[in-house]
């Protein structure tokens, strides 16, 4: 297994273990669920740089499973000939509207 897949699978266990740990601290000192918010977003924040750091040195063309770049699957087939558009008219003749009966 790839270190970002493994870092994908383990973000959810380590939110409940910072959550965890905020609850221990709830219990034993006056930090509590209402003063520890910045601690989610810290550790949601390293986890998202450490994910960002892995893709950097591993592209995801690179992984089992995937198609690489330029490969089948991105487009590198024969491309269809595009048709010609037809003309469009451009006649700028005022044409006088009739109703039903022929008057204009």
């Amino acid at each position: 297994m790839n270190a970002y897949l493994f870092l994908r699978r383990m973000r959810g266990p380590i939110m409940l273990l910072v959550f965890g740990i905020t609850a221990i601290l709830d219990e034993y000192t006056g930090i509590g669920y209402t003063r520890s918010w910045p601690l989610y977003i810290i550790a949601w924040g390293v986890l998202r740089l450490a994910e960002n750091a892995i893709l950097a040195q591993h592209p995801p063309g690179t992984y089992p499973g995937y198609p690489a770049p330029g490969g089948p699957g991105y487009g590198t087939g024969p491309v269809p000939p595009v048709p010609p558009v037809p003309p469009v008219p451009t006649s700028t003749a005022i044409v006088p509207v009739q109703d039903d009966e022929g008057r204009r």
